[in-house]
């Protein structure tokens, strides 16, 4: 976990390497086809985000994936599930070594998502949040036909307020309930946490999405947290004063993006699990991985069409690539 804890309060270390991949290549690494690679892992959140976005704008072709397993030690995320245990584009085992290759002796936190300079094996970014703005706004030339606006310019400034209150209270807020140090912060992300779903609830009983008729990066940012909160926040990070099966709007609602051609598709609940309950030795010392919950449900219908608006505005679904 690439964090620190003060007074008892979890604080996230949030020094990313802060280049981006732009049209303009003005970091000096310009959008090409076939140039970069984008590490994740399912297991984590953040890297979701890069996953569903990459799908849902069909970059598969252009922005080749490289997945690390569900589990990591204190250096670095794996490529254990590929033969030999090395990224077949990168010939890397650690992502470690393409932050090393760049950084030398970097000292913060290997995370995922990360996008890597295939030619030179070094590290461009890791800075989850305009990373996949930058898919979106960035890489409009290689979008797929019929793929959506996630991010609109009308309705930016209000996704983006948005986005800072779910990041502050809901996706960074699970962790501050996790990885509090003394009750008083565990009590105090605990109370946010939950103000800001009633919140989210109320919002999303008027309309569909977040942010206008159509998914946008608000609902991508949303999801991967709602989608992990029975599996693993409920418990594993004592977020249990209601399951998420015990919203109601916000389970309907969860359920409405899962069934969307790229969010359910992309989501493994088993990598999921086992990075949470493997890694987190400090709360979860014995590294047992729960057989429940039962997470067939996610199926169930939603009927939230009857707000209106339709999932890719004036655009069309996704079609199913080979590495989801």
């Amino acid at each position: 976990m690439n964090a620190y804890r003060a007074e008892g309060e979890f604080r996230r270390d949030s020094r990313y390497i802060g280049t981006r991949v732009t049209a303009d290549g003005r970091d000096g690494y310009p959008v090409e086809p076939g140039r970069y690679r984008l590490v994740v892992s399912r297991a984590c959140p953040w890297a979701s985000r890069a996953i569903i976005v990459r799908r849902l704008l069909g970059l598969e072709d252009v922005l080749s994936m490289g997945v690390c397993g569900p589990t990591h030690d204190q250096r670095s995320w794996t490529f254990d599930l590929d033969p030999g245990g090395r990224d077949p584009a990168l010939g890397i085992e650690r992502l470690q070594e393409a932050y090393f290759k760049r950084f030398p002796g970097y000292e913060r936190g290997i995370t995922v998502p990360a996008i890597v300079d295939v030619p030179t094996g070094e590290v461009v970014t890791n800075d989850y949040a305009p990373l996949t703005l930058d898919l979106s706004t960035q890489w409009t030339a290689y979008h797929r036909e019929g793929a959506p606006d996630l991010y609109p310019e009308p309705l930016r400034a209000e996704i983006d307020e948005v986005n800072e209150l779910v990041y502050r209270d809901v996706n960074n807020g699970v962790y501050r309930c996790g990885f509090a140090g003394s009750q008083p912060a565990y009590d105090e992300a605990f109370e946010r946490l939950f103000a800001r779903l009633e919140w989210l609830s109320q919002r999303l009983s008027l309309q569909r999405y977040l942010v206008g008729s159509s998914i946008t990066e608000a609902d991508v940012r949303l999801f991967t947290t709602l989608v992990r909160f029975d599996a693993v926040y409920h418990g594993h990070f004592k977020c249990n004063l209601r399951k998420l099966t015990e919203m109601p709007v916000l389970w309907a609602y969860a359920r409405d993006l899962f069934q969307t051609p790229g969010f359910g598709d992309t989501v493994d609940f088993d990598h999921i699990k086992r990075h949470y309950y493997v890694v987190h030795r400090d709360i979860n010392p014995s590294g047992i991985v729960p057989l429940g919950p039962d997470l067939a449900n996610w199926q169930d219908p939603h009927d939230r069409a009857a707000l209106g608006g339709t999932p890719f505005g004036a655009g069309t679904p996704p079609t199913t690539p080979a590495d989801r």
